[in-house]
């Protein structure tokens, strides 16, 4: 399957996004650590957001086989930048679970992680280190 996102440079450090499916935009901008100004995401954030995203969806879809109530579930991420290349070095992140979880369902929660297509599209240098509460 492909998909096409069609992209526009419009000036003053910003890119702006167009979803093929259903028109939506987005812009990026670069991050003030790379000489920009910051003021929404950088396409570095974006591959965050995606694994953040990604993380959940899979998560969601999990929760809805085993009967969990999952709206509220919750993933803060954080990017770790390096430089010489410069590329992420690591994401870390915090997931609030679902109260209530066995064992058994917290473990395959948490194999969601390196489950989603976007974890799995990685450079493997990149490192995953995801916690749970």
């Amino acid at each position: 399957m492909s998909f096409k996102i069609n992209a526009e440079y419009i000036g003053d450090d910003q890119v702006e996004l167009t979803h093929g499916l259903s028109g939506n935009k987005m812009v990026t901008d670069l991050p003030p650590d790379n000489g920009g100004r910051g003021r929404t995401f950088s396409p570095t954030d974006l591959a965050a957001a995606s694994v953040a995203s990604c993380v959940l969806s899979i998560m969601a879809k999990l929760a809805a086989r085993e009967g969990i109530k999952f709206e509220g579930t919750s993933l803060e991420i954080e990017k770790h930048m390096q430089e010489n290349p410069r590329r992420i070095a690591k994401l870390t992140g915090l997931i609030k679970l679902p109260a209530g979880l066995s064992p058994v369902q917290r473990e395959k929660m948490l194999a969601c992680v390196k489950a989603c297509p976007v974890s799995r599209s990685l450079h493997p240098d990149i490192k995953l280190e995801f916690t749970a509460e």
